[in-house]
């Protein structure tokens, strides 16, 4: 008779709830056996689950393979809330039917698991491009344009030109097809490849900002207007970093 642990091994290599293996081991009365009968059943039913919602993701780009398009670039940023730091966008062109566990909208995808999933999106990319606008472009165009531009940059800097465009909620001046998808990151694997690019990318230099200019929390807070930075701002004064057309540094400013 084999071991539990030799029936777990031997588990692990099924894929379908309809293997005949589940039936084989029914009858088998140990409990460990049973236990782990039903872990590597509820595992299959997840990673079915998974897959249908990867699927369904893809339906934008799906409809443009049908056309004969392949090179599509999702595009999204990252940082337009913040009262400091630049404005992130990134493009990235997955191969086709690309999929990538876990990957979603970069606000579902739990704060631990941001840097596996980054680092899948750029080892399976055919192509990436990060746009960034600082704060005193922010300042100087407005926040809505700022985003324009950083997008267009990242667009810009993709080593393929891209066939197809899904972004955002936003339109950009380029001869390039485009669709605007309003919540894209949550409905286009492509825009939310390029949402956790540029949320990781911004993330990172927030970081890098905390080293530079201490005691707001930028590590933390990724210079949004949580209560250690609005305390910070009380206590240091308004930073280089800080976008001065935003409230309350905008008043701190003129006062």
């Amino acid at each position: 008779m084999a071991t539990i642990k030799e029936i777990k091994e031997q588990l692990a290599d099924v894929t379908e709830l309809a293997s005949p293996v589940f039936a084989q081991l029914a009858s088998d009365g140990r409990a460990g056996v049973q236990a782990a009968i039903k872990k590597r059943q509820r595992e299959i039913q997840a990673e079915l689950a998974e897959d249908q919602r990867l699927e369904a993701m893809l339906a934008y780009e799906k409809a443009l393979y049908a056309d004969g398009l392949e090179l599509i670039a999702g595009i999204d940023e990252v940082g337009r809330g913040p009262l400091a730091g630049p404005v992130v966008a990134a493009a990235v062109i997955l191969p086709k039917d690309c999929k990538i566990k876990g990957l979603n909208d970069s606000k579902k995808i739990p704060k631990k698991r941001h840097g596996l999933i980054y680092n899948q999106v750029m080892d399976q990319a055919l192509a990436v491009g990060i746009g960034l606008k600082s704060n005193e472009v922010i300042d100087h165009v407005n926040i809505y344009e700022a985003t324009k531009l950083a997008m267009l940059e990242a667009v810009g800097q993709l080593a393929l030109r891209p066939q197809h465009l899904l972004i955002d909620a936003m339109d950009l001046d380029l001869e390039i097809p485009q669709t605007s998808i309003i919540k894209g990151d949550a409905s286009s694997l492509s825009i939310a490849a390029a949402s956790i690019v540029a949320k990781v990318t911004r993330d990172r230099l927030m970081a890098d900002y905390d080293e530079k200019f201490p005691g707001y929390d930028f590590s933390h807070n990724a210079g949004y207007g949580t209560k250690s930075h609005l305390e910070g701002l009380k206590k240091w004064g308004v930073s280089p970093i800080h976008r001065r057309s935003f409230e309350p540094v905008k008043s701190m400013v003129k006062s």
